[in-house]
């Protein structure tokens, strides 16, 4: 998600937040489920390197975006909300989802090939999610990257005061 501000001038703010927990932790995100179903179908590989994305609260964001409209330290910067605790492999969050539940779930691991013959394959707009979970979980697109100081800053960092909900803190209310 992209919010330019537009703030004095031609001075410019571009947040970048990665991901809503509400949306990967939520009504279409694992997590969510009260009845853990028997299988779960991955994105990725136990044996593959890790790939990482952010899940972030919509308050949270909100937070660090009314934090950075009046900081001069943000002027002509990509703000990037990408908090420690909220950064995560799928596989990492179906085993927090594990531990948190108090059960191990069945899995099934779809190999890159069969996921992107998938995406070929599937309609809309089930061709889409799918091509996201392959940019973001299996190429990890969202975090493959380091914030280039000259014209990037990380919210959490630039704000150590805000106290952002992380993922554990945002799971246990299902439970």
């Amino acid at each position: 998600m992209w919010i330019r501000v537009n703030c004095r001038g031609a001075a410019k703010k571009f947040i970048l937040n990665q991901g809503l927990k509400s949306a990967c932790c939520g009504a279409e995100g694992i997590p969510t489920l009260t009845w853990p179903p028997t299988c779960l179908r991955l994105f990725s590989s136990p044996h593959l390197p890790l790939r990482v994305t952010v899940f972030n609260k919509e308050t949270d964001i909100a937070t660090f975006t009314i934090k950075a409209v009046d900081d001069p330290r943000t002027l002509n910067k990509v703000l990037y909300i990408r908090p420690p605790k909220n950064t995560y492999s799928f596989n990492e969050l179906v085993a927090l989802w594990e531990k948190l539940i108090g059960k191990t779930l069945d899995k099934v691991y779809v190999p890159e090939d069969q996921l992107l013959k998938n995406i070929q394959e599937a309609p809309l707009p089930l061709n889409i999610v799918l091509a996201i979970n392959h940019s973001v979980f299996v190429n990890g697109d969202q975090t493959n990257f380091a914030i280039e100081p000259s014209f990037g800053v990380e919210a959490s960092e630039l704000y150590p005061d805000v106290k952002y909900t992380t993922v554990e803190e945002y799971l246990h209310q299902f439970v």
